[in-house]
């Protein structure tokens, strides 16, 4: 599967879309890597278009900017970045990039991964025993590719102007905790959530179905505002 081949899942019939989650894969990585992810979001109705790995091939983020672009696609329109694509993600909306309301920000990288054995990235990348047979039995997947030190778009927060939800696992070795939130501290626009037990592929991991939940919770709340510096909540734990 070319790196720049759409990977698309629409909400059921019957039911209005509530946006659209444009999503950029990390490193080895296709738009089809994000089924599970794509089909769980667009059952909340959501609509998800995901495109493959930048670093493999610029032609994704023209791709990415067409379908931000696109008028047929309901709003609000978020980026969604995994590994080096939340670089990548981070880079467009910077850049001011029409369409761009939100990001979502999953495992940024922050430095080099010491590659190992097939056994040892597939279990830095995800503690799920099914994406790692996915990722196993996948001939278009790219073994190795995390271990690679790509030059990648600096994360350049401070000219973003759209809310920003950060997700990461604890447990990540490929980009470690306390790297990446050194990255996101600063920038009130940014909203980290950390999973206990989590590794780098957050969006594929054990926990996705808790990951999935936090998205939804987020996109929830970005469809009552039009106001980027605060998101509403939508509900409160009372005493």
């Amino acid at each position: 599967m070319p790196s720049s081949a759409l990977s698309s899942w629409d909400e059921p019939e019957g039911l209005a879309a509530r946006g659209t989650l444009i999503v950029l894969a990390g490193r080895g990585e296709h738009g089809g890597v994000y089924e599970r992810f794509g089909r769980r979001l667009a059952f909340d109705a959501y609509r998800v278009r995901a495109l493959g790995d930048p670093t493999a091939d610029p032609a994704v983020l023209e791709q990415a900017a067409k379908l931000l672009a696109d008028e047929s696609l309901p709003g609000p329109k978020v980026l969604v970045g995994s590994d080096t694509g939340a670089r990548y993600a981070l880079q467009l909306a910077a850049e001011q990039t029409a369409g761009v309301d939100a990001l979502i920000l999953a495992g940024l990288p922050t430095g080099a991964w010491a590659s190992g054995s097939w056994e040892e990235e597939a279990a830095a990348r995800t503690a799920c025993p099914t994406h790692q047979g996915r990722l196993t039995n996948d001939p278009a997947f790219r073994r190795g590719a995390i271990g690679e030190t790509p030059d990648l778009p600096e994360p350049r927060l401070d000219l973003v102007r759209v809310p920003v939800l950060a997700l990461h696992g604890k447990d990540d070795t490929v980009s470690p905790l306390d790297q990446a939130l050194n990255v996101y501290d600063g920038h009130p626009g940014v909203h980290t959530v950390v999973f206990h037990d989590g590794r780098h592929d957050v969006l594929n991991d054990a926990l996705h179905r808790t990951v999935a939940a936090t998205v939804v919770l987020f996109l929830e709340r970005l469809r009552l505002t039009t106001d980027s510096s605060e998101l509403p909540l939508i509900a409160e734990e009372l005493a």
